[in-house]
Order: C-alpha cells, then structure tokens, then sequence
C-alpha cells in the first residue's frame, strides 16, 4: 500500500508495476476482529486522505443489504465516469481559490495539533504525543477546494476547512499514554480546535 500512495506503482518478485492513472487504496480494519492484524506505521497512515468512522447499518440500511443480499436479484455494475473525466475534475479542483485569511484558518488548526504550540488546547497539551503532518494541512484544503465546487461555490469558505477537518485529522493525531488510557476521541480533541480557530478568525460556522 505504501509504495502504491508515494509511488504510484507495486512490486512484485522484483517487477514493478506502474498504476494506471486514476486509482485510489483503501484500506479497512475492524476494531472487534483485529486478531491477526497491525495497526498501520504512522508514516503510512499519514498518506490516507481520510479515516472515515463506519457506524452499524439503521433498521432501513440493514433491510436494504438484507434485500439485496438473500434475493435471486442480481444487480448489475455500468461506469458512471471515465478516468480521464475524473483526472480532468481533480485538475480543475486544484483551481479553486482559497483566500488567505481561509488558508491560515486551515494552517493555524493543524498547527493546533501539536502539543508544544502556543495555540494548542488544554486537551492537544494533556492528550497528544504527536500532531498532524503537512499532509494534514494538505489533505484539508484539497478536500475544501471539492466540498466547494460540489456545493456550487467557487471559492473555499470556513464551512468547508470545518466539514473535512475530523476526517482529514482524526487519523493524523496520535494520543500520548494518558490519551490512549482515557479513550479520547481525536474528534474531540478536533472539535476543541475548531472552537479555538474559529474564535480567533471571528467566525460563525454552520456545517
């Protein structure tokens, strides 16, 4: 997986394999069944784009798998998109604008992950042992700059740095022992940033 994010390309009995533009990795792990598996090296975690919580399916959303998963239907897959028209979309993506005072709202949060900050929360202090990379910093203001064009919004406003900052994050902080032991929640200490910013930049967010 990590030569295939940093590399595009996979090795195998010492022949590589370029990826064929677009692709992307996934990567899955059940926290109730892990017997045999590793959590993954910070490093290459750090190249996810986002960690995405899967909650237990709703009475509508367990009917629907049951429906489709124990009838004689079966439902047939046709592309919805070429690959070129989605290379083109991430280029056009990386056009959007991003006004200054938005791109430092986005810098001063991830900033505000690591422990030895100034603008740190009490709960970054007590909790963290790392905060989030570059990438972090990164990873959300790509991820604005499409919230934006899927709203039909031109530019990046602060609803967007707030709508990916947790899953753009959560998988960038790393807990110290205290943090680990008292089962915080990055989300949490997430949100308590996002307050913290938000104050400072004056601004009223509704996501």
């Amino acid at each position: 997986m990590l030569e295939a994010m940093q590399e595009h390309s996979v090795t195998s009995a010492g022949v590589k394999h370029t990826l064929k533009e677009p692709f992307y990795v996934l990567a899955t792990q059940n926290p109730i069944e892990m017997e045999g598996t590793y959590p993954l090296p910070e490093a290459q975690l750090d190249r996810f784009l986002f960690k995405l919580i899967v909650l237990s399916p709703t009475y509508e959303e367990m009917s629907a798998i049951v429906d489709r998963t124990t009838g004689s239907y079966t439902s047939e897959v046709s592309p919805v998109i070429h690959g070129d028209t989605i290379l083109a979309m991430r280029s056009l993506a990386r056009e959007v604008p991003i006004a200054s005072h938005v791109r430092e709202y986005a810098i001063k949060l991830v900033l505000g992950t690591h422990p030895d900050r100034e603008t740190a929360t009490d709960q970054v202090k007590r909790f963290v042992r790392f905060g989030s990379s570059p990438r972090g910093a990164q990873a959300i203001v790509v991820s604005a700059k499409i919230r934006a064009l899927l709203a039909g919004r031109y530019n990046v406003a602060f609803e967007d740095i707030d709508a990916v900052a947790k899953p753009a994050l959560r998988h960038r902080i790393l807990l110290n022992f205290e943090g680990e032991a008292e089962g915080i929640a990055t989300d949490l200490i997430i949100e308590s940033l996002l307050n913290r910013v938000r104050e400072e930049a004056q601004v009223k967010v509704t996501v």
